[in-house]
Protein backbone atom coordinates (compact mmCIF):
# COMPACT_ATOMS: atom_id res chain seq x y z
CA UNK A 1 0.00 0.00 0.00
CA UNK A 2 1.54 3.62 -1.12
CA UNK A 3 1.15 6.26 1.49
CA UNK A 4 -0.45 9.10 0.15
CA UNK A 5 0.77 12.34 0.42
CA UNK A 6 -1.07 15.23 1.17
CA UNK A 7 -0.05 19.44 0.85
CA UNK A 8 -2.23 21.33 2.54
CA UNK A 9 -2.53 25.12 1.80
CA UNK A 10 -4.34 27.85 3.86
CA UNK A 11 -6.58 27.79 6.95
CA UNK A 12 -7.44 25.52 9.98
CA UNK A 13 -10.30 24.09 8.16
CA UNK A 14 -8.19 22.77 4.95
CA UNK A 15 -5.62 21.35 7.37
CA UNK A 16 -8.84 19.42 8.89
CA UNK A 17 -10.10 18.79 5.87
CA UNK A 18 -6.38 16.94 4.80
CA UNK A 19 -6.09 14.98 7.76
CA UNK A 20 -9.80 13.73 6.98
CA UNK A 21 -9.01 12.96 3.25
CA UNK A 22 -5.31 11.21 4.76
CA UNK A 23 -7.39 9.16 6.89
CA UNK A 24 -9.77 7.96 4.24
CA UNK A 25 -6.80 7.07 2.01
CA UNK A 26 -4.65 5.14 4.30
CA UNK A 27 -7.64 2.86 4.92
CA UNK A 28 -8.45 2.28 1.58
CA UNK A 29 -5.95 0.86 -0.05
CA UNK A 30 -4.18 1.36 -3.26
CA UNK A 31 -0.68 0.67 -4.83
CA UNK A 32 -0.83 4.54 -6.87
CA UNK A 33 1.52 6.89 -6.04
CA UNK A 34 -0.41 9.51 -5.04
CA UNK A 35 0.04 13.49 -4.50
CA UNK A 36 -3.16 15.52 -2.78
CA UNK A 37 -2.85 19.21 -2.98
CA UNK A 38 -5.69 21.03 -1.04
CA UNK A 39 -5.58 24.38 -2.20
CA UNK A 40 -6.37 28.12 -1.04
CA UNK A 41 -8.39 30.90 -2.41
CA UNK A 42 -8.24 33.57 0.30
CA UNK A 43 -6.14 35.77 -1.96
CA UNK A 44 -4.17 36.03 -5.74
CA UNK A 45 -0.62 34.80 -4.07
CA UNK A 46 -2.27 31.56 -2.66
CA UNK A 47 -3.73 30.25 -6.02
CA UNK A 48 0.02 31.27 -7.40
CA UNK A 49 1.24 29.06 -4.60
CA UNK A 50 -1.02 26.57 -5.22
CA UNK A 51 0.87 26.31 -8.79
CA UNK A 52 3.69 26.58 -7.56
CA UNK A 53 3.18 23.00 -5.26
CA UNK A 54 2.24 21.26 -8.29
CA UNK A 55 5.30 22.07 -10.00
CA UNK A 56 7.48 21.42 -7.42
CA UNK A 57 5.64 18.10 -6.38
CA UNK A 58 6.03 16.81 -10.45
CA UNK A 59 9.43 17.62 -10.07
CA UNK A 60 9.71 15.77 -7.01
CA UNK A 61 7.89 12.77 -7.73
CA UNK A 62 7.34 12.74 -11.55
CA UNK A 63 5.66 9.56 -11.72
CA UNK A 64 2.93 10.15 -9.32
CA UNK A 65 -0.46 11.32 -9.86
CA UNK A 66 -1.60 14.94 -8.83
CA UNK A 67 -5.03 15.55 -7.90
CA UNK A 68 -5.80 19.32 -7.01
CA UNK A 69 -8.64 20.04 -4.31
CA UNK A 70 -10.02 22.50 -1.92
CA UNK A 71 -11.53 26.27 -2.94
CA UNK A 72 -8.85 27.07 -5.51
CA UNK A 73 -9.88 24.23 -7.54
CA UNK A 74 -13.25 24.87 -6.53
CA UNK A 75 -13.57 27.78 -7.60
CA UNK A 76 -11.45 27.35 -10.92
CA UNK A 77 -11.00 24.49 -11.81
CA UNK A 78 -9.85 24.73 -15.35
CA UNK A 79 -6.69 26.71 -14.71
CA UNK A 80 -5.56 23.53 -13.14
CA UNK A 81 -6.98 21.32 -15.25
CA UNK A 82 -4.66 23.28 -18.08
CA UNK A 83 -1.40 22.10 -16.52
CA UNK A 84 -0.03 19.56 -17.99
CA UNK A 85 1.12 18.31 -14.14
CA UNK A 86 -2.11 17.46 -12.45
CA UNK A 87 -3.98 14.45 -13.22
CA UNK A 88 -7.25 14.86 -11.97
CA UNK A 89 -9.02 18.03 -10.32
CA UNK A 90 -11.60 17.67 -7.76
CA UNK A 91 -14.20 19.98 -5.98
CA UNK A 92 -14.83 20.65 -2.27
CA UNK A 93 -17.88 18.41 -2.66
CA UNK A 94 -15.79 15.59 -4.03
CA UNK A 95 -12.88 15.65 -1.89
CA UNK A 96 -14.74 14.07 0.68
CA UNK A 97 -15.80 11.29 -1.54
CA UNK A 98 -12.67 8.25 -1.83
CA UNK A 99 -14.05 7.33 -5.44
CA UNK A 100 -12.95 10.79 -6.64
CA UNK A 101 -9.17 9.39 -6.05
CA UNK A 102 -9.42 5.98 -7.82
CA UNK A 103 -7.61 6.13 -11.67
CA UNK A 104 -8.21 3.77 -13.68
CA UNK A 105 -5.71 2.95 -17.11
CA UNK A 106 -9.05 4.85 -19.29
CA UNK A 107 -8.94 8.41 -17.74
CA UNK A 108 -11.63 10.39 -19.76
CA UNK A 109 -11.42 14.13 -20.42
CA UNK A 110 -14.43 14.44 -17.93
CA UNK A 111 -12.95 11.93 -15.18
CA UNK A 112 -10.16 14.66 -15.07
CA UNK A 113 -12.34 17.64 -13.89
CA UNK A 114 -15.48 16.81 -10.61
CA UNK A 115 -16.01 20.05 -9.64
CA UNK A 116 -20.21 20.03 -8.34
CA UNK A 117 -21.76 22.94 -7.85
CA UNK A 118 -20.92 23.75 -3.86
CA UNK A 119 -24.50 25.36 -3.54
CA UNK A 120 -25.52 22.12 -3.95
CA UNK A 121 -24.57 20.82 -0.24
CA UNK A 122 -27.20 21.06 2.30
CA UNK A 123 -26.23 18.38 4.52
CA UNK A 124 -23.74 19.02 7.40
CA UNK A 125 -20.39 18.18 7.44
CA UNK A 126 -19.99 14.63 6.83
CA UNK A 127 -16.14 14.26 7.62
CA UNK A 128 -15.78 14.59 10.82
CA UNK A 129 -12.13 12.92 11.84
CA UNK A 130 -11.37 10.83 14.29
CA UNK A 131 -7.68 10.93 15.00
CA UNK A 132 -4.73 12.99 14.05
CA UNK A 133 -1.41 11.41 13.06
CA UNK A 134 1.05 14.54 12.97
CA UNK A 135 -0.75 16.63 15.51
CA UNK A 136 -0.61 16.61 19.30
CA UNK A 137 -4.11 18.71 19.22
CA UNK A 138 -7.19 18.02 17.31
CA UNK A 139 -8.56 20.02 14.52
CA UNK A 140 -12.61 19.55 14.93
CA UNK A 141 -14.69 20.86 12.02
CA UNK A 142 -17.84 22.24 13.52
CA UNK A 143 -19.11 24.25 10.32
CA UNK A 144 -18.53 24.90 6.93
CA UNK A 145 -19.56 27.64 4.27
CA UNK A 146 -20.50 31.48 5.21
CA UNK A 147 -23.47 33.60 4.43
CA UNK A 148 -22.18 37.21 4.60
CA UNK A 149 -20.63 38.11 1.24
CA UNK A 150 -18.39 39.90 2.16
CA UNK A 151 -17.03 42.21 -0.75
CA UNK A 152 -13.57 40.76 -1.06
CA UNK A 153 -14.19 37.29 -0.04
CA UNK A 154 -14.34 34.53 -3.11
CA UNK A 155 -14.96 32.26 -0.18
CA UNK A 156 -18.32 31.86 -0.33
CA UNK A 157 -17.66 30.71 -4.01
CA UNK A 158 -15.35 27.62 -2.79
CA UNK A 159 -17.29 26.80 0.41
CA UNK A 160 -20.65 27.63 -0.32
CA UNK A 161 -23.83 28.50 2.39
CA UNK A 162 -23.39 28.11 6.07
CA UNK A 163 -23.93 24.32 6.97
CA UNK A 164 -23.45 23.26 10.37
CA UNK A 165 -22.84 19.82 11.95
CA UNK A 166 -25.50 18.02 14.71
CA UNK A 167 -23.98 18.73 17.90
CA UNK A 168 -24.69 15.01 18.11
CA UNK A 169 -22.36 14.21 15.26
CA UNK A 170 -19.34 16.89 16.90
CA UNK A 171 -19.99 15.71 21.15
CA UNK A 172 -19.70 11.72 19.51
CA UNK A 173 -16.16 12.93 17.42
CA UNK A 174 -14.61 14.60 20.17
CA UNK A 175 -15.13 12.06 22.66
CA UNK A 176 -12.95 9.77 20.22
CA UNK A 177 -10.61 12.21 19.56
CA UNK A 178 -9.83 12.26 23.36
CA UNK A 179 -10.09 8.95 23.55
CA UNK A 180 -7.07 8.87 21.49
CA UNK A 181 -5.15 11.11 23.80
CA UNK A 182 -5.82 14.65 22.16
CA UNK A 183 -5.64 17.30 25.16
CA UNK A 184 -6.41 20.23 22.88
CA UNK A 185 -9.20 20.59 20.32
CA UNK A 186 -9.42 23.23 18.25
CA UNK A 187 -13.09 24.12 16.82
CA UNK A 188 -12.81 25.05 13.18
CA UNK A 189 -14.91 26.15 10.21
CA UNK A 190 -15.50 28.95 7.70
CA UNK A 191 -17.25 31.03 9.71
CA UNK A 192 -16.99 29.92 13.69
CA UNK A 193 -19.65 32.02 15.26
CA UNK A 194 -22.88 31.30 12.67
CA UNK A 195 -22.51 27.74 13.83
CA UNK A 196 -26.06 26.73 14.45
CA UNK A 197 -27.70 29.38 12.39
CA UNK A 198 -28.92 26.46 10.05
CA UNK A 199 -30.25 24.60 13.10
CA UNK A 200 -31.90 25.63 15.99
CA UNK A 201 -32.29 28.61 18.52
CA UNK A 202 -30.61 26.57 21.21
CA UNK A 203 -28.21 25.49 18.48
CA UNK A 204 -25.18 28.21 19.15
CA UNK A 205 -21.98 28.12 19.29
CA UNK A 206 -21.77 28.46 22.61
CA UNK A 207 -24.27 25.99 23.48
CA UNK A 208 -22.12 23.90 21.61
CA UNK A 209 -18.89 24.62 23.65
CA UNK A 210 -21.03 24.27 27.17
CA UNK A 211 -21.78 20.80 26.13
CA UNK A 212 -18.44 19.96 25.11
CA UNK A 213 -16.84 21.07 28.42
CA UNK A 214 -19.91 19.70 30.68
CA UNK A 215 -20.28 16.37 29.00
CA UNK A 216 -16.45 15.50 27.96
CA UNK A 217 -14.68 16.15 31.50
CA UNK A 218 -11.51 14.71 30.15
CA UNK A 219 -11.22 17.28 27.45
CA UNK A 220 -8.71 19.63 29.29
CA UNK A 221 -8.43 22.15 26.53
CA UNK A 222 -10.82 23.89 23.72
CA UNK A 223 -9.22 26.09 21.33
CA UNK A 224 -11.16 28.64 18.74
CA UNK A 225 -10.19 29.31 15.21
CA UNK A 226 -10.94 33.09 14.01
CA UNK A 227 -14.25 34.40 14.94
CA UNK A 228 -16.19 37.37 13.99
CA UNK A 229 -16.62 39.78 16.21
CA UNK A 230 -20.39 40.26 15.87
CA UNK A 231 -21.14 37.19 16.45
CA UNK A 232 -19.33 37.09 20.30
CA UNK A 233 -22.72 37.32 21.96
CA UNK A 234 -23.07 37.65 25.99
CA UNK A 235 -23.33 33.71 26.16
CA UNK A 236 -19.85 33.25 24.46
CA UNK A 237 -18.43 35.81 26.14
CA UNK A 238 -18.53 34.26 29.57
CA UNK A 239 -17.38 30.85 28.23
CA UNK A 240 -14.46 32.76 27.09
CA UNK A 241 -13.28 34.80 30.22
CA UNK A 242 -14.83 32.55 32.91
CA UNK A 243 -13.87 28.74 31.99
CA UNK A 244 -10.10 28.06 32.00
CA UNK A 245 -10.27 25.04 29.79
CA UNK A 246 -11.20 27.70 26.89
CA UNK A 247 -7.64 28.67 26.26
CA UNK A 248 -6.54 32.26 26.44
CA UNK A 249 -6.08 33.16 22.76
CA UNK A 250 -9.26 34.92 20.62
CA UNK A 251 -8.38 35.32 17.18
CA UNK A 252 -10.78 38.32 15.37
CA UNK A 253 -11.58 38.56 11.91
CA UNK A 254 -11.07 42.42 11.69
CA UNK A 255 -10.24 43.15 8.84
CA UNK A 256 -9.90 47.04 8.99
CA UNK A 257 -9.61 49.71 11.57
CA UNK A 258 -10.99 52.18 9.72
CA UNK A 259 -15.35 52.66 9.81
CA UNK A 260 -15.95 53.59 5.87
CA UNK A 261 -13.59 50.90 4.56
CA UNK A 262 -15.45 48.25 6.89
CA UNK A 263 -18.60 49.51 5.40
CA UNK A 264 -17.43 49.08 2.13
CA UNK A 265 -16.08 45.73 2.93
CA UNK A 266 -19.43 44.74 4.06
CA UNK A 267 -18.34 44.06 7.53
CA UNK A 268 -20.83 44.03 10.33
CA UNK A 269 -18.67 45.67 13.17
CA UNK A 270 -17.34 49.06 13.69
CA UNK A 271 -13.47 49.87 14.53
CA UNK A 272 -15.44 51.38 18.30
CA UNK A 273 -16.66 47.87 18.56
CA UNK A 274 -13.59 46.21 18.05
CA UNK A 275 -11.84 48.12 20.88
CA UNK A 276 -15.12 47.73 22.98
CA UNK A 277 -14.97 43.99 23.02
CA UNK A 278 -11.12 43.62 23.46
CA UNK A 279 -11.07 46.12 26.07
CA UNK A 280 -14.06 44.04 27.90
CA UNK A 281 -12.56 40.34 26.94
CA UNK A 282 -8.74 42.29 29.02
CA UNK A 283 -10.68 43.40 31.95
CA UNK A 284 -13.03 40.24 32.43
CA UNK A 285 -10.01 37.59 31.63
CA UNK A 286 -6.69 39.59 31.66
CA UNK A 287 -4.20 36.86 30.07
CA UNK A 288 -6.52 36.51 26.83
CA UNK A 289 -4.28 37.97 23.70
CA UNK A 290 -5.43 39.11 20.82
CA UNK A 291 -5.22 37.65 16.99
CA UNK A 292 -6.35 39.50 13.99
CA UNK A 293 -7.01 39.08 10.24
CA UNK A 294 -6.35 43.00 8.70
CA UNK A 295 -6.44 43.39 5.29
CA UNK A 296 -3.35 46.18 3.48
CA UNK A 297 -4.90 48.49 0.73
CA UNK A 298 -8.40 47.55 -0.01
CA UNK A 299 -10.02 49.51 -2.89
CA UNK A 300 -10.36 53.27 -1.77
CA UNK A 301 -8.35 53.27 1.36
CA UNK A 302 -6.43 56.64 1.63
CA UNK A 303 -3.89 57.07 3.67
CA UNK A 304 -5.71 58.17 6.48
CA UNK A 305 -7.58 54.95 6.33
CA UNK A 306 -4.54 52.84 6.41
CA UNK A 307 -3.55 54.78 9.72
CA UNK A 308 -6.22 54.10 11.21
CA UNK A 309 -5.89 50.11 10.86
CA UNK A 310 -2.34 50.60 11.43
CA UNK A 311 -3.25 51.90 15.07
CA UNK A 312 -6.30 49.39 15.52
CA UNK A 313 -3.14 46.83 16.67
CA UNK A 314 -2.02 49.14 18.99
CA UNK A 315 -5.62 50.03 20.31
CA UNK A 316 -6.90 46.01 20.37
CA UNK A 317 -3.13 45.33 21.79
CA UNK A 318 -2.86 42.80 18.14
CA UNK A 319 0.05 40.25 18.84
CA UNK A 320 -1.01 37.73 16.75
CA UNK A 321 -1.64 39.65 13.16
CA UNK A 322 -2.39 38.17 10.32
CA UNK A 323 -1.49 40.50 7.30
CA UNK A 324 -3.08 40.14 3.92
CA UNK A 325 -2.44 42.31 1.25
CA UNK A 326 -5.19 42.84 -0.68
CA UNK A 327 -5.48 41.51 -4.04
CA UNK A 328 -8.73 41.80 -6.37
CA UNK A 329 -10.28 38.41 -6.96
CA UNK A 330 -12.73 37.78 -10.02
CA UNK A 331 -16.20 38.23 -9.12
CA UNK A 332 -16.31 40.11 -5.82
CA UNK A 333 -17.88 43.09 -5.76
CA UNK A 334 -14.35 44.92 -4.24
CA UNK A 335 -12.63 43.75 -8.03
CA UNK A 336 -14.99 46.39 -9.75
CA UNK A 337 -13.97 49.17 -6.73
CA UNK A 338 -11.04 52.02 -7.77
CA UNK A 339 -7.74 49.87 -6.43
CA UNK A 340 -5.28 51.34 -4.69
CA UNK A 341 -1.39 51.11 -6.19
CA UNK A 342 0.30 47.74 -5.50
CA UNK A 343 3.54 49.91 -4.20
CA UNK A 344 1.21 51.49 -1.90
CA UNK A 345 -0.66 47.93 -0.24
CA UNK A 346 2.89 46.68 -0.31
CA UNK A 347 4.14 49.55 2.19
CA UNK A 348 1.15 49.26 4.11
CA UNK A 349 1.50 45.62 4.80
CA UNK A 350 4.97 45.92 5.50
CA UNK A 351 4.03 48.94 8.55
CA UNK A 352 1.27 46.52 9.66
CA UNK A 353 3.30 43.42 9.74
CA UNK A 354 6.11 45.60 11.60
CA UNK A 355 3.65 46.89 14.25
CA UNK A 356 2.30 43.57 15.15
CA UNK A 357 5.68 41.97 15.15
CA UNK A 358 6.78 45.00 17.76
CA UNK A 359 3.44 44.27 19.73
CA UNK A 360 4.61 40.61 19.49
CA UNK A 361 7.59 41.27 20.81
CA UNK A 362 6.66 43.33 24.13
CA UNK A 363 4.74 40.45 24.68
CA UNK A 364 6.91 38.01 24.53
CA UNK A 365 9.22 39.99 26.53
CA UNK A 366 6.95 39.86 29.61
CA UNK A 367 6.18 36.43 29.68
CA UNK A 368 10.08 35.61 30.77
CA UNK A 369 10.06 34.22 34.07
CA UNK A 370 6.92 33.02 34.00
CA UNK A 371 5.96 29.16 34.32
CA UNK A 372 3.54 28.01 31.70
CA UNK A 373 1.65 24.53 30.61
CA UNK A 374 2.73 23.92 27.13
CA UNK A 375 1.28 21.27 24.75
CA UNK A 376 4.48 19.62 23.68
CA UNK A 377 4.78 18.95 19.69
CA UNK A 378 6.60 16.41 17.43
CA UNK A 379 9.93 15.52 19.09
CA UNK A 380 9.14 17.15 22.30
CA UNK A 381 11.77 19.91 21.73
CA UNK A 382 8.66 22.52 21.15
CA UNK A 383 5.14 23.51 22.06
CA UNK A 384 2.90 26.22 22.56
CA UNK A 385 1.57 27.77 25.76
CA UNK A 386 -2.14 28.51 26.21
CA UNK A 387 -2.25 31.99 24.70
CA UNK A 388 -0.41 30.12 21.56
CA UNK A 389 2.87 31.28 22.14
CA UNK A 390 5.74 28.82 20.97
CA UNK A 391 8.20 27.59 22.94
CA UNK A 392 11.62 26.03 21.98
CA UNK A 393 12.94 23.82 24.88
CA UNK A 394 16.81 23.73 25.50
CA UNK A 395 16.11 19.90 26.16
CA UNK A 396 13.37 17.47 24.96
CA UNK A 397 11.02 16.40 26.99
CA UNK A 398 9.89 12.55 26.92
CA UNK A 399 6.67 12.06 28.71
CA UNK A 400 4.39 14.36 25.94
CA UNK A 401 1.09 16.14 27.00
CA UNK A 402 1.01 18.77 28.71
CA UNK A 403 4.40 20.00 30.37
CA UNK A 404 4.85 22.70 33.15
CA UNK A 405 7.51 24.94 31.73
CA UNK A 406 9.45 28.01 32.86
CA UNK A 407 10.01 30.40 30.64
CA UNK A 408 13.71 31.48 30.44
CA UNK A 409 13.89 33.87 27.54
CA UNK A 410 12.48 34.83 24.46
CA UNK A 411 13.62 36.25 20.45
CA UNK A 412 11.92 36.64 17.01
CA UNK A 413 10.68 33.25 17.20
CA UNK A 414 8.87 32.71 20.26
CA UNK A 415 9.92 32.24 23.99
CA UNK A 416 12.56 29.35 25.30
CA UNK A 417 12.17 27.68 28.11
CA UNK A 418 13.35 24.77 30.51
CA UNK A 419 11.02 21.77 32.47
CA UNK A 420 10.27 22.23 35.68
Amino acid sequence: MSKPDIITLGCRLNIAESESIRQSLINKESSQDLIVINSCAVTSRAVAQTRQAIRRARRERPDARIVVTGCAAQIDPEIFAKMPEVSRVIGNIEKHQIQSFAFSDQQSDEDRVQVADINSLKETAPHLITAFSEHSRAFLEIQNGCDHNCSFCIIPQGRGRNRSASREEIIRCAERLVEAGHQELVLTGVDLTSYGDDLSEQDTLAHLIDHLLTQIKALKRIRLSSLDPNGVDDYLFELITGDERIMPHVHLSLQAGDDLILKRMRRRHTRAQSIELVSRLKAKRPQIVIGADLIAGFPTEDEQMAKNSLQLIEDCDIVFGHIFPYSPRQGTPAARMPQVHTAFIKERAGKLREAAAKQQQLWLQSLIGSHQSVLLEGDGYRGHTPQFAPIRLAEPVTEGGIVEIAVTSADKDGLIGKKL
